[in-house]
Formats: structure tokens, sequence, C-alpha cells
């Protein structure tokens, strides 16, 4: 990875910022960017090399504007080899007592945030001979539970996206990556919306005791490193993509009554 120039969003805390150490110490040219413009200053000078990091704040809400910070992202070493779709918000509340506002929140950040990035940066890409795409999408994007029903559809749009887009770049020496984290030790559930918007300001008991980032991230390099399609990181969860693959009905009924928070 060095000299390669790596694209990462929602690198201020949790899987961006361990994938941000992570790159730095191959050696790889960095663009940080999430909305937290201290955090990313702080993730820079703590990079094995800070002067090859560069921050980029932005709010990926606001999709208008992501054309844009594509360009100026680009301009910065003149190319990007790796984008990284890392940030996002998830949610902890029922679809019935959720307002629509906070749904198309959660839809805005979490799809359409990642789709207008990775379309800006795919000409530049082809133009260039070639390039990576990784989405960090969850294992609640294979499948659902309680509280996330939001969440899980953005997510779950992510695979139907960026399977489609993949078969159609394929010749073009693109490669996409879809991660699948399970419980990870982040501030995802401190921050995760409830049924009004407002963050639930605490972490759950399993991501509390999930796998910690940093580990998570060295899976999701090696995954990237392999060119897989796909990957899921985690505990003993990862096993309910299997389930619900070979059996369905059975999943539906364990996942009704599982302790879910």
């Amino acid at each position: 990875m060095k000299n390669s120039v790596v694209w990462i969003t929602g690198a201020s805390s949790g899987i961006g910022e361990a994938l941000a150490y992570n790159y730095s110490a191959q050696g790889a040219k960095l663009i940080i960017s999430s909305r937290n413009r201290d955090e990313l200053f702080r993730v820079k000078m703590a990079c094995k090399n800070p002067a090859l990091v560069h921050v980029l704040s932005f709010d990926l809400e606001n999709t208008e504007s992501l054309p844009q910070k594509a360009a100026d992202a680009i301009r910065i070493f003149g190319r990007i080899d790796l984008l990284i779709n890392s940030g996002g918000i998830s949610q902890r509340s029922l679809a019935i007592d959720t307002n629509l506002e906070t749904e198309e929140k959660l839809m805005r950040v979490n799809f359409w945030g990642t789709v207008a990035l990775s379309k800006a940066v795919l000409p530049t890409m082809i133009a260039q001979g070639g390039g990576h795409i990784v989405c960090i999408s969850s294992l609640v994007g294979k499948f659902g539970t309680k509280l996330r029903s939001a969440y899980s559809a953005s997510k779950h749009a992510l695979h139907g996206y960026f399977d489609s887009l993949r078969s159609e770049v394929f010749d073009k020496n693109i490669n996409i990556t879809i991660a699948c984290p399970g419980y990870i030790k982040t501030n995802v559930t401190i921050n995760a919306l409830t049924a009004d918007g407002s963050a639930q300001g605490t972490m759950d008991e399993a991501q509390a005791n999930g796998m910690s980032s940093e580990a998570c991230a060295g899976e999701m390099v090696n995954a990237i490193k392999k060119k897989k399609e796909e990957v899921y990181i985690g505990g003993k969860e990862v096993k309910g993509v299997l389930f619900k693959r070979l059996l369905p009905e059975r999943f539906s009924k364990y996942i009704r009554k599982a302790n879910v928070t």
C-alpha cells in the first residue's frame, strides 16, 4: 500500500479510525473524513506518517455537496486508489415509533452518502486504470432484527446497489468489497438514533463486549487485500448469515425471541 491513496470516511472514531492507523503504518497516503474536524486532526497526528494524512471534513447527510467534496479529495493527491465508505449511523427504536424524518436521515447518511461519493470517484478510478471501493455494511445488512428497521434497510440497500455496480465495472479493473461487521466495540450504539432522532447515549452490552475496532480493521484490510467481494467480521453473531440462508423459517422464529438491544 506504500504511496497508494486511501480515502476513508467515518475516520474520526471506531473502525474508520482503526483503518486510518493501519493504512498509515503501511505507508499509504490518506484522506480522512467525517463531520468532526477536531477529531480528524487528532487521528491525523496519531498516524505513523501524519505528513501523508490530509483532513477533509464534511457531513455525509448533505448529499448535494458530496460530488464537490470528491473533486476536492481527488485534487489532493491526484488520484484515489481505495475509497472506504466507513461513515454511518445506527438506530435503536421500534419501527412503529420512529418518525419518518429519522428513517430518511438513516437512508441519506448510510446509503445515499455512500452512493454519491462512490459515483463521484468512479470516473477517476476508471481513467487511472482501476481502483477499489469498499462499503461497510453490517450483519444486519444480511438479516433484520428488532430496533434496527431503517438502519437494516439502509445496509440491505448497499448490497443491492453495489452488487449491481460490481457487475457493471468488473471489466474496468474496479474492485468492490462489502464488509459486514457484527458487534464491534465502537461508539456506534452511543450515537445510534432513537425514535425522535436523538442519540441513544449509551453503549449496548453486546457492543461493549464485542471485537475491538483494531481487530476488525485488521480483518477488513486483509479482505480488501485479497479483493474479496464480501466479508463477515465479528464473533458468533456471524453465524446468523448462514443460519438465515439455510434455515430461514427457523431463523425468523429465533430472531423474534432474541434479546436484541
